[in-house]
Protein backbone atom coordinates (compact mmCIF):
# COMPACT_ATOMS: atom_id res chain seq x y z
CA UNK A 1 0.00 0.00 0.00
CA UNK A 2 1.39 3.46 -1.00
CA UNK A 3 1.18 5.92 1.61
CA UNK A 4 0.87 9.42 0.93
CA UNK A 5 3.24 11.29 3.26
CA UNK A 6 3.58 14.81 4.28
CA UNK A 7 7.17 16.50 4.45
CA UNK A 8 7.44 16.12 8.00
CA UNK A 9 6.42 12.48 7.68
CA UNK A 10 9.59 11.98 4.86
CA UNK A 11 11.76 14.03 7.20
CA UNK A 12 10.98 11.51 10.38
CA UNK A 13 11.98 8.43 8.49
CA UNK A 14 14.51 9.75 6.64
CA UNK A 15 15.79 10.83 10.50
CA UNK A 16 15.21 6.84 11.85
CA UNK A 17 17.65 5.62 8.91
CA UNK A 18 19.93 8.31 9.88
CA UNK A 19 19.77 6.58 13.60
CA UNK A 20 20.30 3.25 12.60
CA UNK A 21 23.28 3.82 9.84
CA UNK A 22 24.93 6.07 13.39
CA UNK A 23 24.64 2.60 14.90
CA UNK A 24 21.66 3.35 16.54
CA UNK A 25 18.30 0.89 16.79
CA UNK A 26 15.39 3.20 17.17
CA UNK A 27 13.08 0.65 18.46
CA UNK A 28 15.20 -1.44 20.66
CA UNK A 29 14.39 -4.84 22.03
CA UNK A 30 15.66 -5.00 25.62
CA UNK A 31 13.42 -4.28 28.16
CA UNK A 32 13.89 -0.38 29.60
CA UNK A 33 14.76 -0.60 33.84
CA UNK A 34 12.19 2.18 34.38
CA UNK A 35 12.11 2.24 38.43
CA UNK A 36 10.06 5.92 38.71
CA UNK A 37 7.42 8.04 37.55
CA UNK A 38 7.30 11.66 36.52
CA UNK A 39 4.35 11.56 39.71
CA UNK A 40 6.78 10.44 41.78
CA UNK A 41 9.43 12.88 41.64
CA UNK A 42 7.01 15.34 41.67
CA UNK A 43 5.08 14.24 44.06
CA UNK A 44 7.74 12.16 46.12
CA UNK A 45 10.84 14.32 45.65
CA UNK A 46 13.05 16.34 48.59
CA UNK A 47 16.01 17.69 48.37
CA UNK A 48 16.86 17.58 52.12
CA UNK A 49 16.22 13.48 51.69
CA UNK A 50 18.50 13.72 48.43
CA UNK A 51 16.00 10.45 47.59
CA UNK A 52 15.79 9.69 44.03
CA UNK A 53 19.57 10.14 43.28
CA UNK A 54 19.22 7.45 40.47
CA UNK A 55 16.42 6.94 38.66
CA UNK A 56 15.51 5.97 35.14
CA UNK A 57 11.92 7.41 33.70
CA UNK A 58 10.82 6.58 30.14
CA UNK A 59 7.99 8.79 28.11
CA UNK A 60 7.52 10.87 24.85
CA UNK A 61 9.60 14.03 24.50
CA UNK A 62 6.43 16.70 24.93
CA UNK A 63 8.55 19.65 24.03
CA UNK A 64 12.17 20.68 24.18
CA UNK A 65 14.21 23.83 24.31
CA UNK A 66 17.81 23.67 23.08
CA UNK A 67 20.39 26.28 24.23
CA UNK A 68 23.58 25.06 22.87
CA UNK A 69 25.40 23.26 24.40
CA UNK A 70 22.41 22.17 26.83
CA UNK A 71 18.85 21.84 26.88
CA UNK A 72 15.42 20.94 28.72
CA UNK A 73 12.75 18.86 27.87
CA UNK A 74 9.42 17.96 28.90
CA UNK A 75 8.58 14.21 29.24
CA UNK A 76 5.30 12.19 29.45
CA UNK A 77 4.49 8.84 30.94
CA UNK A 78 1.29 7.53 31.76
CA UNK A 79 1.60 9.42 35.11
CA UNK A 80 2.21 13.33 33.56
CA UNK A 81 5.02 14.88 33.08
CA UNK A 82 8.43 16.41 34.13
CA UNK A 83 11.58 18.32 33.55
CA UNK A 84 14.63 17.11 32.32
CA UNK A 85 18.13 19.03 32.16
CA UNK A 86 20.40 17.34 29.10
CA UNK A 87 23.92 18.68 29.00
CA UNK A 88 25.95 17.45 26.12
CA UNK A 89 28.96 16.47 27.88
CA UNK A 90 26.57 14.50 30.87
CA UNK A 91 25.07 12.27 28.44
CA UNK A 92 28.48 12.45 25.54
CA UNK A 93 31.71 12.25 28.39
CA UNK A 94 33.72 11.16 25.57
CA UNK A 95 35.22 13.40 22.76
CA UNK A 96 32.10 11.46 20.50
CA UNK A 97 29.08 13.95 20.77
CA UNK A 98 26.93 12.48 18.37
CA UNK A 99 24.35 11.32 20.25
CA UNK A 100 23.93 15.20 21.37
CA UNK A 101 24.87 17.11 18.56
CA UNK A 102 23.27 15.10 15.98
CA UNK A 103 20.78 12.42 17.52
CA UNK A 104 19.02 14.54 20.23
CA UNK A 105 19.35 17.65 18.21
CA UNK A 106 18.89 17.28 14.96
CA UNK A 107 16.78 13.54 14.41
CA UNK A 108 14.50 13.30 17.60
CA UNK A 109 11.29 14.83 17.37
CA UNK A 110 8.36 15.42 19.36
CA UNK A 111 6.60 12.14 19.90
CA UNK A 112 9.64 10.50 20.39
CA UNK A 113 9.94 8.05 23.68
CA UNK A 114 13.21 7.89 25.18
CA UNK A 115 14.55 6.21 28.54
CA UNK A 116 16.43 9.39 30.88
CA UNK A 117 19.01 8.16 33.82
CA UNK A 118 20.07 10.47 35.86
CA UNK A 119 19.27 12.23 39.43
CA UNK A 120 16.66 14.70 40.68
CA UNK A 121 16.62 18.18 41.66
CA UNK A 122 15.23 21.57 41.94
CA UNK A 123 16.25 24.36 39.11
CA UNK A 124 17.18 28.27 40.02
CA UNK A 125 13.42 28.89 39.45
CA UNK A 126 12.16 26.11 41.72
CA UNK A 127 10.73 23.27 39.50
CA UNK A 128 11.33 19.81 40.26
CA UNK A 129 13.39 18.39 37.46
CA UNK A 130 15.82 15.10 36.42
CA UNK A 131 19.20 15.94 35.25
CA UNK A 132 20.10 13.57 32.12
CA UNK A 133 23.49 10.88 32.55
CA UNK A 134 22.23 8.76 30.20
CA UNK A 135 19.71 9.15 27.25
CA UNK A 136 18.45 5.98 25.35
CA UNK A 137 16.07 5.97 22.18
CA UNK A 138 12.95 3.91 22.89
CA UNK A 139 10.54 4.65 19.78
CA UNK A 140 10.84 6.59 17.07
CA UNK A 141 7.79 8.91 16.43
CA UNK A 142 6.94 8.68 12.53
CA UNK A 143 3.70 10.61 12.46
CA UNK A 144 3.28 14.20 13.64
CA UNK A 145 1.52 14.84 16.87
CA UNK A 146 -0.76 17.31 17.35
CA UNK A 147 1.03 20.25 19.76
CA UNK A 148 -1.89 21.53 21.96
CA UNK A 149 -0.66 25.14 23.64
CA UNK A 150 -1.88 26.95 26.07
CA UNK A 151 -1.73 30.91 27.16
CA UNK A 152 -3.14 32.60 29.86
CA UNK A 153 -5.38 29.97 30.07
CA UNK A 154 -6.48 29.91 26.40
CA UNK A 155 -6.24 26.91 24.57
CA UNK A 156 -4.65 27.20 20.79
CA UNK A 157 -4.64 23.84 18.44
CA UNK A 158 -6.54 21.80 20.38
CA UNK A 159 -7.01 17.96 18.90
CA UNK A 160 -11.05 18.67 19.76
CA UNK A 161 -12.84 17.08 16.96
CA UNK A 162 -14.45 13.95 18.10
CA UNK A 163 -14.59 11.93 14.46
CA UNK A 164 -10.14 12.54 14.82
CA UNK A 165 -10.53 11.88 18.81
CA UNK A 166 -12.44 8.71 18.58
CA UNK A 167 -10.42 7.49 15.22
CA UNK A 168 -7.31 8.10 17.07
CA UNK A 169 -8.14 7.54 20.39
CA UNK A 170 -4.36 7.05 20.32
CA UNK A 171 -3.41 10.29 19.66
CA UNK A 172 -6.22 11.74 22.33
CA UNK A 173 -4.74 9.73 24.88
CA UNK A 174 -1.27 11.27 24.08
CA UNK A 175 -2.58 15.17 23.94
CA UNK A 176 -5.45 15.19 25.99
CA UNK A 177 -4.86 14.28 29.52
CA UNK A 178 -8.23 14.83 31.04
CA UNK A 179 -9.10 11.71 28.67
CA UNK A 180 -6.48 9.30 30.47
CA UNK A 181 -8.02 10.84 33.57
CA UNK A 182 -11.89 9.63 32.68
CA UNK A 183 -10.73 6.36 31.96
CA UNK A 184 -8.73 6.45 35.25
CA UNK A 185 -11.84 6.83 37.05
CA UNK A 186 -13.85 4.24 34.95
CA UNK A 187 -11.42 1.71 35.89
CA UNK A 188 -11.82 3.03 39.90
CA UNK A 189 -15.54 2.73 39.18
CA UNK A 190 -15.58 -1.02 38.07
CA UNK A 191 -13.16 -2.12 41.00
CA UNK A 192 -14.58 -0.47 43.46
CA UNK A 193 -17.89 -1.81 42.91
CA UNK A 194 -15.92 -4.98 42.37
CA UNK A 195 -15.08 -4.84 45.78
CA UNK A 196 -18.63 -4.18 47.10
CA UNK A 197 -20.33 -7.13 45.75
CA UNK A 198 -17.36 -8.97 46.71
CA UNK A 199 -17.51 -7.62 50.69
CA UNK A 200 -20.94 -8.98 50.32
CA UNK A 201 -20.10 -12.44 49.74
CA UNK A 202 -20.93 -12.09 45.69
CA UNK A 203 -19.57 -14.26 43.70
CA UNK A 204 -17.72 -12.67 39.92
CA UNK A 205 -18.84 -15.37 37.32
CA UNK A 206 -18.83 -15.11 33.43
CA UNK A 207 -21.51 -16.36 31.06
CA UNK A 208 -21.68 -16.85 27.16
CA UNK A 209 -21.77 -14.11 24.92
CA UNK A 210 -22.57 -16.18 22.16
CA UNK A 211 -26.04 -17.49 22.90
CA UNK A 212 -28.78 -19.87 21.21
CA UNK A 213 -31.86 -17.84 22.10
CA UNK A 214 -30.92 -14.08 22.74
CA UNK A 215 -32.87 -13.99 26.31
CA UNK A 216 -32.77 -11.37 28.99
CA UNK A 217 -34.15 -8.31 27.72
CA UNK A 218 -36.49 -6.63 24.53
CA UNK A 219 -33.87 -5.82 22.07
CA UNK A 220 -32.79 -6.29 18.89
CA UNK A 221 -29.96 -9.18 18.30
CA UNK A 222 -26.40 -9.26 16.27
CA UNK A 223 -27.03 -12.44 14.09
CA UNK A 224 -23.99 -14.83 13.56
CA UNK A 225 -23.42 -18.43 12.10
CA UNK A 226 -21.51 -21.15 13.57
CA UNK A 227 -20.00 -23.46 11.08
CA UNK A 228 -19.58 -26.96 12.79
CA UNK A 229 -23.43 -26.98 14.17
CA UNK A 230 -24.53 -25.39 11.14
CA UNK A 231 -26.78 -23.30 13.37
CA UNK A 232 -27.37 -19.51 14.46
CA UNK A 233 -26.51 -17.85 17.18
CA UNK A 234 -26.46 -14.82 18.78
CA UNK A 235 -24.24 -11.83 20.29
CA UNK A 236 -25.85 -11.12 23.98
CA UNK A 237 -28.49 -8.98 24.43
CA UNK A 238 -28.39 -9.59 28.35
CA UNK A 239 -26.95 -11.91 30.62
CA UNK A 240 -29.73 -12.59 33.33
CA UNK A 241 -30.98 -15.76 32.28
CA UNK A 242 -27.46 -17.78 32.72
CA UNK A 243 -26.91 -16.16 35.90
CA UNK A 244 -30.41 -16.93 37.31
CA UNK A 245 -29.46 -20.08 36.04
CA UNK A 246 -26.49 -19.84 38.63
CA UNK A 247 -28.90 -19.09 41.48
CA UNK A 248 -30.89 -22.41 40.29
CA UNK A 249 -28.08 -24.28 40.88
CA UNK A 250 -27.47 -22.67 44.81
CA UNK A 251 -25.41 -19.49 44.82
CA UNK A 252 -26.75 -17.00 46.84
CA UNK A 253 -25.46 -13.90 44.63
CA UNK A 254 -23.81 -13.58 41.33
CA UNK A 255 -22.56 -10.86 39.36
CA UNK A 256 -20.58 -10.12 36.29
CA UNK A 257 -19.52 -7.00 33.95
CA UNK A 258 -20.63 -8.26 30.58
CA UNK A 259 -19.88 -7.11 27.43
CA UNK A 260 -23.76 -6.95 25.43
CA UNK A 261 -24.46 -6.12 22.01
CA UNK A 262 -27.60 -4.73 20.83
CA UNK A 263 -28.53 -4.30 16.71
CA UNK A 264 -30.00 -0.51 16.96
CA UNK A 265 -29.47 3.07 16.45
CA UNK A 266 -26.55 4.73 17.51
CA UNK A 267 -26.35 8.00 19.61
CA UNK A 268 -25.21 10.21 22.27
CA UNK A 269 -26.05 7.87 24.96
CA UNK A 270 -26.04 4.74 22.83
CA UNK A 271 -23.99 2.13 21.42
CA UNK A 272 -24.21 -0.84 19.91
CA UNK A 273 -21.14 -2.50 22.11
CA UNK A 274 -21.75 -2.19 25.63
CA UNK A 275 -21.20 -3.14 28.83
CA UNK A 276 -23.48 -3.45 31.74
CA UNK A 277 -22.55 -4.91 34.91
CA UNK A 278 -25.58 -7.46 36.52
CA UNK A 279 -26.04 -8.72 39.65
CA UNK A 280 -28.73 -11.20 41.34
CA UNK A 281 -28.95 -12.29 45.08
CA UNK A 282 -31.23 -15.08 46.58
CA UNK A 283 -33.41 -14.04 49.39
CA UNK A 284 -34.14 -10.81 48.96
CA UNK A 285 -36.71 -8.10 46.98
CA UNK A 286 -36.76 -4.92 45.34
CA UNK A 287 -36.80 -3.22 48.42
CA UNK A 288 -33.78 -4.65 49.47
CA UNK A 289 -32.16 -4.25 46.15
CA UNK A 290 -33.41 -0.39 45.73
CA UNK A 291 -31.22 0.29 49.44
CA UNK A 292 -28.42 -1.53 48.23
CA UNK A 293 -28.14 0.49 44.91
CA UNK A 294 -28.53 4.14 47.11
CA UNK A 295 -25.49 2.30 49.07
CA UNK A 296 -23.41 1.47 46.47
CA UNK A 297 -23.93 4.46 44.25
CA UNK A 298 -22.92 6.49 47.25
CA UNK A 299 -19.43 4.38 47.54
CA UNK A 300 -18.51 4.99 43.91
CA UNK A 301 -19.56 8.40 43.91
CA UNK A 302 -16.99 8.83 46.97
CA UNK A 303 -14.33 6.89 45.87
CA UNK A 304 -14.14 7.94 42.44
CA UNK A 305 -14.60 12.04 43.14
CA UNK A 306 -13.96 12.25 47.02
CA UNK A 307 -17.85 13.50 47.29
CA UNK A 308 -21.10 12.28 46.69
CA UNK A 309 -22.03 15.09 44.76
CA UNK A 310 -21.36 15.11 41.04
CA UNK A 311 -21.65 18.28 38.50
CA UNK A 312 -23.67 16.57 35.67
CA UNK A 313 -24.36 19.04 32.64
CA UNK A 314 -23.97 22.31 34.77
CA UNK A 315 -26.45 20.52 37.61
CA UNK A 316 -25.51 19.12 41.10
CA UNK A 317 -26.24 15.44 41.54
CA UNK A 318 -26.66 14.25 45.17
CA UNK A 319 -25.85 10.46 44.96
CA UNK A 320 -25.52 10.39 48.73
CA UNK A 321 -29.21 12.00 49.50
CA UNK A 322 -32.25 9.92 49.91
CA UNK A 323 -33.25 8.85 46.38
CA UNK A 324 -37.32 9.42 45.72
CA UNK A 325 -39.48 6.09 45.58
CA UNK A 326 -42.27 6.93 42.75
CA UNK A 327 -44.77 4.23 41.23
CA UNK A 328 -44.89 4.65 37.26
CA UNK A 329 -48.83 5.29 37.37
CA UNK A 330 -48.00 8.08 40.02
CA UNK A 331 -45.36 9.36 37.84
CA UNK A 332 -47.94 9.64 34.41
CA UNK A 333 -50.48 11.02 36.85
CA UNK A 334 -48.18 13.52 38.08
CA UNK A 335 -46.46 14.89 35.10
CA UNK A 336 -48.76 13.74 31.90
CA UNK A 337 -51.91 14.57 33.60
CA UNK A 338 -53.48 11.38 32.92
CA UNK A 339 -54.42 8.28 35.41
CA UNK A 340 -54.43 5.13 32.79
CA UNK A 341 -54.58 2.61 35.96
CA UNK A 342 -56.77 -0.05 34.11
CA UNK A 343 -56.90 1.24 30.44
CA UNK A 344 -57.15 -1.18 27.74
CA UNK A 345 -54.59 -1.33 25.08
CA UNK A 346 -57.40 0.44 22.77
CA UNK A 347 -57.57 3.28 25.72
CA UNK A 348 -53.96 3.57 25.86
CA UNK A 349 -53.67 3.99 21.92
CA UNK A 350 -56.20 6.71 22.08
CA UNK A 351 -54.87 8.58 25.43
CA UNK A 352 -51.29 8.62 23.45
CA UNK A 353 -53.11 10.45 20.47
CA UNK A 354 -54.38 13.06 23.04
CA UNK A 355 -51.52 13.38 24.02
CA UNK A 356 -50.05 14.09 20.72
CA UNK A 357 -47.66 10.74 21.06
CA UNK A 358 -46.83 8.93 17.77
CA UNK A 359 -47.39 5.60 17.90
CA UNK A 360 -47.63 2.16 15.55
CA UNK A 361 -49.92 -0.90 15.55
CA UNK A 362 -46.81 -3.08 16.49
CA UNK A 363 -47.13 -1.41 20.12
CA UNK A 364 -48.45 -3.39 22.14
CA UNK A 365 -49.62 -2.46 26.19
CA UNK A 366 -46.31 -1.73 27.53
CA UNK A 367 -44.93 -0.01 24.91
CA UNK A 368 -47.94 2.74 24.76
CA UNK A 369 -47.42 3.55 28.44
CA UNK A 370 -43.37 3.67 28.26
CA UNK A 371 -44.03 5.69 25.58
CA UNK A 372 -46.22 8.22 27.37
CA UNK A 373 -43.52 7.88 30.54
CA UNK A 374 -40.28 8.81 27.98
CA UNK A 375 -42.52 12.00 27.03
CA UNK A 376 -43.57 13.18 29.86
CA UNK A 377 -42.04 12.06 32.80
CA UNK A 378 -38.14 11.13 32.18
CA UNK A 379 -37.21 14.82 31.48
CA UNK A 380 -38.49 16.23 35.37
CA UNK A 381 -36.34 13.14 37.46
CA UNK A 382 -33.31 15.20 37.71
CA UNK A 383 -32.18 13.97 41.25
CA UNK A 384 -31.39 10.03 41.60
CA UNK A 385 -35.21 8.28 41.40
CA UNK A 386 -36.48 5.08 41.74
CA UNK A 387 -39.31 5.00 39.32
CA UNK A 388 -41.34 1.68 40.81
CA UNK A 389 -44.08 -1.09 40.03
CA UNK A 390 -44.07 -1.04 36.39
CA UNK A 391 -46.94 -2.61 34.69
CA UNK A 392 -47.03 -6.34 33.87
CA UNK A 393 -47.67 -6.11 30.06
CA UNK A 394 -43.80 -3.96 30.19
CA UNK A 395 -42.12 -7.27 32.51
CA UNK A 396 -41.69 -10.09 31.27
CA UNK A 397 -39.06 -11.85 33.96
CA UNK A 398 -40.55 -9.76 36.84
CA UNK A 399 -42.29 -11.02 39.90
CA UNK A 400 -46.16 -9.66 40.01
CA UNK A 401 -46.31 -6.99 42.96
CA UNK A 402 -47.82 -9.01 46.08
CA UNK A 403 -50.77 -6.25 46.45
CA UNK A 404 -51.19 -5.45 42.97
CA UNK A 405 -51.59 -7.96 40.97
CA UNK A 406 -52.13 -6.11 37.64
CA UNK A 407 -48.58 -4.92 38.36
CA UNK A 408 -44.46 -5.93 39.05
CA UNK A 409 -41.90 -5.44 41.66
CA UNK A 410 -39.74 -3.86 39.34
CA UNK A 411 -37.66 -0.66 39.42
CA UNK A 412 -35.80 1.58 37.36
CA UNK A 413 -33.54 4.22 38.58
CA UNK A 414 -33.25 7.49 36.43
CA UNK A 415 -30.32 10.79 36.92
CA UNK A 416 -30.80 13.81 34.61
CA UNK A 417 -34.01 12.43 32.61
CA UNK A 418 -31.81 9.04 32.16
CA UNK A 419 -32.21 5.51 32.96
CA UNK A 420 -29.05 4.27 34.93
CA UNK A 421 -30.22 1.00 36.50
CA UNK A 422 -33.03 -1.52 36.41
CA UNK A 423 -34.19 -4.07 38.95
CA UNK A 424 -36.76 -6.57 39.76
CA UNK A 425 -38.08 -9.58 42.30
CA UNK A 426 -37.28 -11.61 40.10
CA UNK A 427 -40.01 -14.05 38.84
CA UNK A 428 -39.59 -17.37 39.88
CA UNK A 429 -43.07 -19.03 39.07
CA UNK A 430 -42.36 -21.47 35.98
CA UNK A 431 -45.60 -21.53 34.98
CA UNK A 432 -45.85 -17.74 34.79
CA UNK A 433 -42.76 -17.26 33.46
CA UNK A 434 -44.02 -19.71 30.55
CA UNK A 435 -47.10 -17.77 29.98
CA UNK A 436 -44.97 -14.40 29.30
CA UNK A 437 -43.09 -15.56 27.57
CA UNK A 438 -46.20 -16.59 25.24
CA UNK A 439 -46.89 -13.35 25.36
CA UNK A 440 -43.92 -12.16 23.91
CA UNK A 441 -44.27 -14.62 21.28
CA UNK A 442 -47.75 -12.88 20.30
CA UNK A 443 -45.99 -9.45 20.21
CA UNK A 444 -43.42 -10.86 17.92
CA UNK A 445 -45.92 -12.29 15.66
CA UNK A 446 -47.35 -8.57 15.65
CA UNK A 447 -44.54 -7.49 13.84
CA UNK A 448 -42.45 -6.26 17.23
CA UNK A 449 -39.10 -7.66 16.57
CA UNK A 450 -37.78 -6.60 20.37
CA UNK A 451 -40.32 -8.98 22.31
CA UNK A 452 -38.45 -11.72 24.04
CA UNK A 453 -37.82 -15.43 22.22
CA UNK A 454 -38.97 -17.92 24.62
CA UNK A 455 -36.21 -19.83 26.61
CA UNK A 456 -37.82 -23.32 27.27
CA UNK A 457 -34.54 -24.47 29.50
CA UNK A 458 -34.66 -21.77 31.23
CA UNK A 459 -38.05 -22.27 32.06
CA UNK A 460 -36.89 -25.91 32.70
CA UNK A 461 -34.73 -24.53 35.30
CA UNK A 462 -37.08 -22.86 37.12
CA UNK A 463 -39.24 -25.69 37.25
CA UNK A 464 -36.57 -27.37 39.84
CA UNK A 465 -36.74 -24.17 42.15
CA UNK A 466 -35.67 -20.94 42.54
CA UNK A 467 -35.82 -19.02 45.33
CA UNK A 468 -36.54 -15.66 45.87
CA UNK A 469 -34.05 -13.45 44.12
CA UNK A 470 -33.67 -10.11 43.74
CA UNK A 471 -31.91 -8.47 40.15
CA UNK A 472 -30.25 -5.53 39.34
CA UNK A 473 -28.57 -4.18 36.03
CA UNK A 474 -26.38 -0.72 35.73
CA UNK A 475 -25.26 0.43 32.50
CA UNK A 476 -21.64 1.22 32.81
CA UNK A 477 -20.64 3.45 30.06
CA UNK A 478 -23.75 5.77 31.73
CA UNK A 479 -22.63 5.73 35.11
CA UNK A 480 -19.03 6.45 34.08
CA UNK A 481 -20.59 9.55 31.64
CA UNK A 482 -22.37 10.65 35.31
CA UNK A 483 -19.59 10.09 36.88
CA UNK A 484 -17.02 12.11 35.33
CA UNK A 485 -19.34 14.66 33.67
CA UNK A 486 -19.40 13.44 30.16
CA UNK A 487 -22.14 14.40 27.90
CA UNK A 488 -21.55 11.41 25.38
CA UNK A 489 -21.23 7.90 25.51
CA UNK A 490 -18.25 8.07 22.93
CA UNK A 491 -16.51 10.13 25.47
CA UNK A 492 -16.56 7.33 27.86
CA UNK A 493 -15.73 4.63 25.44
CA UNK A 494 -11.50 3.89 24.52
CA UNK A 495 -13.26 2.57 20.25
CA UNK A 496 -16.78 3.55 19.87
CA UNK A 497 -18.59 2.40 17.14
CA UNK A 498 -18.08 4.31 14.12
CA UNK A 499 -18.09 4.25 9.90
CA UNK A 500 -14.81 2.98 8.23
CA UNK A 501 -12.73 5.26 6.88
CA UNK A 502 -9.97 4.92 4.11
CA UNK A 503 -6.73 4.56 5.79
CA UNK A 504 -4.15 7.50 5.25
Amino acid sequence: MELNLNEQELNRRNALVQMRELGIEPYPAAMYPVNATTEDIRERFNPEEGNFADVAIAGRIMSRRIMGAAAFIELMDEKGRVQVYVKRDEICPGEDKTLYNTVFKKLLDIGDIIGIKGFAFVTQTGQKSVHAKELTVLSKSLRVLPIVKEKDGEVFDAFSDPELRYRQRYVDLIVNPQVRETFMKRSKIISTMRRFFDERGCLEVETPILQPIPGGATARPFITHHNTLDMPLYLRIANELYLKRLIVGGYNGVYEFAKNFRNEGMDRTHNPEFTCMEIYVAYKDYNWMMDFVEEMLKTVAQAVNGTTKVDINGTEVDFGAEYRRLPMLDAIKEYAGVDIEGMSEAELRETCKKLHIETDEKMGEGKLIDAIFGEYCEKHLVQPTFITDYPVSMSPLTKRHRSKPNLTERFELFVCGKELANAYSELNDPIDQLARFEDQLKLKDKGDDEAMYIDMDFVRALEYGMPPTSGMGIGIDRLTMFMTGQTTIQDVLFFPQMRPESYK
